[in-house]
């Protein structure tokens, strides 16, 4: 009744013992003026910083991918 973490996250995400998603906001840091700016993991569309106009990270078919440099935070709970 009480799996280990690591052995849980490795599962589906409807077969784990309480469904969770994979999914999670987060905060990434621009290289370039180090303003944050809140990001969806698994975005489908660009996202540009909000100051300087660079981009952020680009989709692929799951999750999406960092732009090198850039440094994120996972939201809280």
């Amino acid at each position: 009744l009480h799996p280990p973490a690591e052995l849980e996250k490795r599962k589906h995400k409807l077969k784990r013992l309480v469904q969770t998603p994979n999914s999670f906001f987060m905060d990434v840091k621009c290289q370039g003026c180090f303003s944050i700016t809140t990001v969806f993991s698994h975005s489908q569309t660009v996202v540009v910083c909000g100051n300087c106009q660079t981009v952020l990270c680009q989709p692929t078919g799951g999750r999406a991918r960092l732009t090198e440099g850039c440094s994120f935070r996972r939201k809280g709970d």
